[in-house]
């Protein structure tokens, strides 16, 4: 957040027309879209709410949460016992699991075990909280993993401990998800996905239009994600930049 504001004040001092922001943390972040708009600069936010930004572009990550909770609750007969592993407190990730949580909420017979460990949104995060919460909890049906790399990260933690009865299901559809999913021996089975260069471009795009005098329909645009399986991978195109 530190390094988010001083390159926020570095780029007013440099006298910039656009900052593209993806906030580390939403909230805190605010003053500093403030300060930028008050110089006269257009923030365009992306992937990441920021409150206040004259223009955001990001993913339905409520509907993320959901259709990647929905799997797990098809694929376990809408009973067990779940796991949430959690991550920083963005806009995004609060939504993934308020996403994920309307769907478990309307199946009494599943038990979430735990869905406040923040794993970072890394691999490293996700082998070490979930490590933990294997050796708390000797039966899981379920987990939902906040992004790609959590869920990957858990995976391992999984496999180091010989522990296979549940599957994951992520938010990301990034290329190292398309090749756990093609592999056919994942206990990653899902993943709603979204692509960071469309937001990201989208965002740019609308930014310049609003310095060009023409202001969004609509500030805040939403996009569709799409579950990712083994079964409709091969009609995934996935992430739009060259790889």
């Amino acid at each position: 957040l530190n390094k988010q504001v001083s390159q926020v004040d570095s780029f007013i001092a440099a006298g910039v027309d656009v900052i593209m922001l993806n906030a580390v943390d939403a909230k805190a972040i605010a003053p500093a879209v403030k300060k930028a708009q008050a110089a006269g600069i257009v923030v365009a936010a992306f992937d990441v709410s920021a409150p206040g930004a004259d223009v955001t572009v990001m993913t339905n990550n409520v509907k993320a949460g959901e259709e990647a909770c929905q799997y797990l609750v098809d694929h376990t007969g809408g009973k067990g016992d779940y796991v949430i592993l959690n991550g920083p407190a963005s806009s995004s990730i609060l939504e993934r699991v308020k996403g994920c949580k309307n769907v478990l909420a309307q199946h009494p017979d599943i038990k979430i075990l735990s869905d406040d460990q923040n794993a970072e949104g890394s691999r490293d995060g996700g082998l070490k909280v979930f490590q933990s919460l294997l050796t708390r909890f000797d039966k899981i049906d379920a987990v939902f993993a906040i992004n790609d790399p959590t869920a990957i990260g858990a995976q391992l933690a999984a496999k180091q401990l010989n522990r296979s009865e549940f599957i994951f299901t992520a938010v990301d559809g990034a290329p190292d998800i398309e090749k756990e999913l093609s592999s056919g021996t994942s206990m990653i089975k899902a993943s709603a996905s979204q692509d960071p260069y469309v937001m990201a471009g989208q965002s740019l795009t609308m930014a310049a239009e609003l310095l060009a005098g023409k202001k969004p329909a609509e500030p805040t645009v939403l996009l569709d994600p799409k579950l990712i399986t083994a079964e409709n991978l091969k009609d995934y195109k996935g992430w739009t930049a060259a790889r």
